[in-house]
């Protein structure tokens, strides 16, 4: 699962064994990102996500000069909902039958986000370098669709539909509430950073992973599936 342009490849298992999945068999996500929060522009790559560290890449964005909205949140939306920084530990997304645990992301030598451990086919990664969940800004959420073993934790994050809610239990016990707006597969090579990954004024939330076709040549698939949300109600778990 990833991200527009591709930066240098990060290892990644062998590609899976044909299996009964819906979709071919791939090796799971290749990621890579390029990121500039808090006012600049965040790159991710083939299922990849990054903030505040500012990595650089082969493939760098252009820094924004302004933060931007997404054209599905009015940038005044619901800042009075901002919660406090609080480490994420798990996700759960009823309506596709998610229920995982988190772990960190980190950014690799290269300014690459190393992808969840693939052998964990049940495992969501967040940049901790980013926004958490609840907090104003763009929180990342990344996770493979499949690995060398068969379908993953973000198989059927394509057939999420606007008004779906997504739920955060953080480590301070608070649940934060989602609303999916929207739905999107953007081609990798023409990924729009600037929509996806620019910094946010209200508490957002992006889940990535991989999509469209998958090429076996190169051993990748050819787009990726975001999923556009924002945070509408938080309460104690």
């Amino acid at each position: 699962m990833t991200a527009q342009q591709s930066p240098q490849p990060n290892p990644s298992p062998d590609p899976p064994k044909e299996a009964a999945v819906p979709r071919p068999g791939g090796r799971g996500l290749i990621w890579a990102v390029s990121a500039f929060l808090l006012g600049a522009i965040l790159v991710y790559n083939s299922v990849d996500t990054s903030a505040d560290a500012k990595p650089q890449s082969p493939y760098a964005a252009t820094p924004a000069p302004t933060p931007t909205p997404t054209p599905e949140r009015p940038a005044s939306s619901a800042p009075d909902l901002a919660l406090s920084r609080s480490v994420p530990k798990r996700l759960s997304i009823p309506e596709i039958a998610v229920d995982a645990p988190f772990t960190p992301l980190t950014l690799g030598p290269n300014g690459q986000l190393n992808p969840p451990p693939a052998g964990d086919k049940n495992l969501v990664g967040w940049y901790q370098d980013g926004a958490t969940p609840g907090e104003r800004g763009a929180a990342i959420v990344a996770g493979h669709v499949d690995t060398k073993t068969g379908p993953a934790v973000f198989l059927q994050l394509e057939t999420l539909r606007p008004g779906a809610t997504v739920e955060v239990t953080r480590e301070d016990g608070i649940v934060a509430t989602f609303k999916v707006d929207s739905v999107e597969t953007f081609s990798k090579a023409n990924f729009p950073n600037d929509r996806v990954y620019a910094d946010t004024p209200d508490p957002q939330l992006r889940l990535i992973t991989c999509g469209g076709s998958y090429d076996h040549k190169v051993k990748d698939y050819m787009a990726n599936v975001v999923v556009f949300a924002h945070l509408v109600s938080s309460r104690r778990a």
